[in-house]
């Protein structure tokens, strides 16, 4: 599988992708002072991040902007959740998304699928992680993900819970015809849990999706699915290797992992409040539980600070997958540049100082009470450094401050460190959805009636709550 660097690399010789045609928002600068509603400016402006960057003529969403990209199918997901969104508040009309809607769905369902290497966009009813963004056909050598599918295939059976009326049955039928073509057991591995991707040129990766991580809404999919489904072995495999990952005691335990976009992206989606599984019941808590309690360790690791960090505090914290300012040591710190970072300590632990404002933002739900003063002390602090036209920018890292040193994105600033020049669709996605979900409930109400997601739930084994 590609790095995502060598993607991201490859990616500048396709030029800027234009945008012309794409209705806009109105922009504003950021705000100063902070507006009194920081988190509602917050939201729209990623929103518009999302309905600005899309190709209106086949509505795939750019990995990031303003650097040339590819387009990235998980980031197309959390566009599609992003429209409904915006219809809710004003911000676009019902109409346009629903065209905005179709013409990504068309796109999704005519593309064309099959085993070559190149002329494709999928292949057995999945996408490819990474597709250009004017043709549709997969970029470079990079994998068939089950993953990046499945979270592209959430925003479309939120689509189609939310596109109800009878005018838009369209939306309806391309949503469900795209998700129930996906081959799940064709992507099942012998111990019974989903690789992570497929390559034309080698065959599938080895390496599975397996204990508590963002695949979770992967094989509540894949047991949802209304053919070629998998069955509770595989989700009971996924879980096989939770035992290692409890961190904690007591009140603080909790299931950890230390990207924090695994506490949030299925999530984002699926209301996992007061529903649990076979593993949670025995642990007395559901999964958003969980993740309020992984909020407050990621804060408790910053006041900690063990790797001795520039910024971090009570309400400067944040560590998830994000860009980082280069993959070079100065003075005896290593630094990175995109990356999955987390709590050292933790599962998949990773720090080098950057900090990516979306695990913060994205987890309002979980824990209100420290994310508000945390969005606050981002933007008090460092203000239209990290902050303007689409919101935070992706990450930033005061303790980078060498500005002798060539970077692979942004710019270092005497305020901030290093800050990221871009805009991720996979960071964004979160913010937009999660904080909807804290104020109105809206995606996690339209998912709790999709028969997929509630079979899927009930196939895993969980029980009680809404599902009762």
């Amino acid at each position: 599988m590609l790095d995502r660097r060598q993607l991201l690399l490859g990616a500048a010789a396709l030029g800027a992708c234009s945008k012309d045609s794409a209705e806009k928002l109105v922009r504003t600068p950021a705000p100063a002072p902070r507006p009194a509603d920081l988190i509602g400016d917050v939201q729209r402006r990623s929103f518009a991040f999302f309905w600005d960057r899309a190709n209106p003529a086949n509505g795939l969403m750019p990995d990031r902007w303003p650097s040339p990209s590819f387009s990235s199918i998980a980031a197309t997901g959390f566009a599609l959740t992003a429209y409904p969104v915006g219809v809710e508040h004003g911000w676009i009309t019902r109409q346009q998304a629903a065209e905005r809607m179709l013409a990504t769905l068309r796109f999704f369902w005519n593309a064309p699928q099959g085993p070559g290497a190149t002329g494709v966009s999928g292949y057995k009813g999945f996408f490819y992680h990474f597709l250009d963004m004017q043709s549709g056909s997969r970029f470079s050598r990079c994998e068939l993900s089950s993953i990046d599918t499945s979270l592209l295939l959430a925003g479309m059976l939120f689509a189609a819970e939310y596109f109800d009326r009878p005018d838009e049955a369209e939306i309806r039928d391309l949503a469900h015809n795209i998700y129930a073509r996906c081959d799940w057991r064709w992507f099942q591995q012998a111990d019974k849990r989903v690789s992570m991707g497929w390559h034309p040129e080698s065959g599938f990766i080895e390496r599975p999706w397996f204990g508590y991580t963002e695949g979770q809404i992967l094989y509540i999919l894949a047991l949802g699915a209304p053919d070629l489904a998998l069955g509770r072995d595989a989700y009971d495999a996924w879980c096989s290797t939770y035992p290692d990952s409890w961190r904690g005691s007591g009140a603080n335990r909790w299931l950890a992992f230390g990207p924090h976009m695994a506490h949030q992206y299925t999530q984002c989606w699926v209301d996992l409040r007061g529903v649990r599984d076979a593993p949670m019941r025995t642990a007395g808590f559901d999964y958003f539980e969980n993740s309020r309690r992984a909020t407050y360790a990621q804060r408790a690791y910053a006041i900690a600070n063990p790797g001795g960090w520039t910024g971090y505090a009570k309400d400067i914290w944040g560590l998830c997958p994000c860009d980082g300012p280069a993959d070079i040591a100065i003075g005896g710190r290593q630094f990175y540049g995109y990356a999955a970072r987390g709590p050292v300590g933790q599962p998949d632990g990773l720090d080098d100082g950057t900090i990516a404002p979306t695990a913060a933002v994205g987890s309002l739900p979980f824990a209100p009470e420290i994310v508000e003063p945390a969005t606050r002390a981002l933007h008090t602090r460092y203000g239209g450094a990290i902050y303007g036209q689409y919101g935070f920018v992706d990450s930033f890292n005061p303790s980078f401050t060498a500005r002798d040193v060539a970077v692979q994105h942004g710019r270092v600033t005497a305020t901030a460190g290093w800050v990221d020049g871009d805009y991720l669709g996979l960071d964004q996605g979160p913010i937009v959805a999660m904080i909807e979900n804290h104020r109105s409930g809206l995606v996690w109400d339209y998912m709790r009636k999709s028969p997929a997601i509630r079979a899927g739930l009930q196939r895993a084994g969980f029980t009680g709550g809404w599902l009762g």
